[in-house]
Formats: C-alpha cells, sequence, structure tokens
C-alpha cells in the first residue's frame, strides 16, 4: 500500500471512529436525560408533598407555655418537616385576607382559636399516613383536633401517581431506542470492516485474536463517548438551575454521581456486547454472503 493509500486509509479510519463516538455520545446524552428527568421529577414530586400539611387546632384555654412544649413535641417527630404557631390574631389577620373583610369587627369577637400549623416529610404526606397522624394527635389533652382537606390530600397524591407513571413510561420507551441507536451504530462499524475481519481469518488467525482489538476499541468509544455525554449534562443542569431556579434543581449529589457512573458503564458495556455480537456473525458467515 502506497503512503498516499495508507493516508486515506487513516482518514476513513478516523472518519469513521468519531463518527461512532458522536453517535453514541449524542445517545448516551438522550439516556443523561432521561435520567436526570427522573430525578427532578422525584425532586419535584418531594417539593410538592412536603407543603402538605395540616393545622392542630389547639383548645381555648391552653396556656402560652404549654403551646411551645407541644410545637417542640411536634418538631421532634419523624413525619414533621416543620411546625408554625399560628397565635389567634395571626389566625384571625389571614382570615381577614382571604374574606376581604374585618369579620373580628362585624362579629364583635374573635373566633378563631390558636393552632401550630404542620408541614409533613415526603414519605408521610399521603391519605394514610396523615389518617395514622391524626389518631396520634388526638390523644393529647392540648389538641382540640386536626384540620386538614382530605380530598385536596387525596386529589394531589393521585395526580403525583399518574404523573409518575407517565414519566417512567416515557423513560422506559427513550432507554430502549437508546438501546437500540447504539446497537445499531456499532453493527454498521463492524460491518463496514466485515471484510478485514474476513481477511484475517484467512491468514490463520483465531477468533478471539480477531475480536479483541474490536471489543478494546469499542469500550474506548464508548467511555470516550461517554465523558463527552456527562460533559454536556453539566452543561444542560447549569442552565437549567440559572433558568428556572426554584423549579429545576438537581442538588441531590448522590444521585448525580450515581447516573454519572451507569452512563460510563451503559456506554462501555452495551458497546461492548454489540461488538461482541455483531464481530461473531462475521466470523461465522461465509466469504460469498459478506456482498450482501
Amino acid at each position: 500500500m502506497s503512503g498516499k493509500e495508507s493516508n486515506i486509509y487513516r482518514r476513513r479510519v478516523s472518519g469513521s471512529y468519531f463518527t461512532s463516538i458522536i453517535s453514541i455520545s449524542l445517545v448516551l446524552l438522550l439516556l443523561g436525560i432521561v435520567g436526570l428527568l427522573l430525578i427532578n421529577g422525584r425532586n419535584i414530586s418531594n417539593q410538592v408533598r412536603e407543603n402538605i400539611g395540616f393545622n392542630v387546632i389547639l383548645k381555648e384555654k391552653i396556656k402560652e407555655a404549654d403551646i411551645y412544649q407541644l410545637q417542640k413535641i411536634l418538631d421532634a417527630k419523624n413525619y414533621v418537616r416543620s411546625t408554625e404557631y399560628i397565635t389567634r390574631d395571626k389566625a384571625a389577620l389571614e382570615t381577614e385576607q382571604l374574606l376581604g373583610e374585618d369579620f373580628v369587627r362585624f362579629l364583635g369577637y374573635n373566633p378563631l382559636p390558636p393552632s401550630i400549623r404542620v408541614r409533613l416529610t415526603a414519605p408521610y404526606a399521603n391519605p394514610d399516613s396523615v389518617m395514622m397522624i391524626e389518631q396520634d394527635l388526638v390523644q393529647y389533652e392540648s389538641i382540640d383536633e386536626v384540620y386538614y382537606k382530605k380530598s385536596l390530600l387525596y386529589a394531589i397524591n393521585e395526580n403525583i401517581k399518574q404523573i409518575s407513571l407517565i414519566i417512567l413510561a416515557f423513560s422506559v420507551l427513550l432507554t430502549l431506542i437508546s438501546v437500540t441507536l447504539i446497537n445499531n451504530t456499532i453493527r454498521l462499524s463492524i460491518y463496514s470492516k466485515r471484510f478485514i475481519i474476513n481477511t484475517m481469518q484467512l491468514v490463520g488467525a483465531t477468533r478471539g485474536f480477531i475480536r479483541r482489538p474490536f471489543l478494546f476499541r469499542s469500550a474506548a468509544i464508548g467511555f470516550t463517548g461517554s465523558l463527552i455525554a456527562l460533559g454536556i449534562m453539566a452543561v444542560f443542569i447549569y442552565l437549567m438551575q440559572e433558568e428556572f431556579e426554584g423549579i429545576v434543581s438537581f442538588r441531590d449529589y448522590d444521585l448525580l454521581a450515581l447516573l454519572a457512573l451507569a452512563i460510563i458503564l451503559i456506554g462501555i458495556i452495551i458497546n461492548w456486547i454489540s461488538t461482541f455480537f455483531a464481530v461473531n456473525k462475521y466470523l461465522k458467515i461465509s466469504t460469498d454472503k459478506l456482498f450482501y
């Protein structure tokens, strides 16, 4: 082979590797976005759940010291995210703002009792857990009742479940598409080298010897593609958090680290497996069929 032909061949091989890396990185980027969608969906779900709560209505003649003591007890509960003491005056002010008129002046007195507003942690913000919490709290002598909107609580949880199922189904679909695209990219790459594989067989190379460079190269392409995908994802995360601060949040660094590791492993393993089977196909095929 002349020097000119050798350079042309090298450029073609380099172009083929570059195309494979870009194709793999784009598909892995798609998988990464699916992972980010799941992570952020979980965060949004938790934020919505943690805004769910109830009001602990206190007895009329309860002492201020007893209220603060009860608030400390509630804060220590594992299902409580936060508490806020609502005095009679503050309750009247909030109701006045809601109604748009001074009902205290109209009635001549403030009928609203003091209360403690409780916000729940996400795992306990569901109808079954709230019912159990209610049964626990009503046993306290200083508590008159636990008030919350049951229909609203049920509706929020049902909507979260439905949205979560839709996101999960969409993620599974995109994952299957991504794996198929990676497999097809590898098969096309190996197809273009089928005559090289056949020539190596003709000169007496063993199957293991023939497979080895293809497998190593595919693992390297998968690793490189995954790093490119992770770099683009990092920029994407930064821009999304800057643009949609408070709505989009990727603060769970453990999950992000697991996602990054998963992207790298998927890039290497799927490439390796696809290459193994693609090379095996052309190791078993007869020379005549290589032209079809």
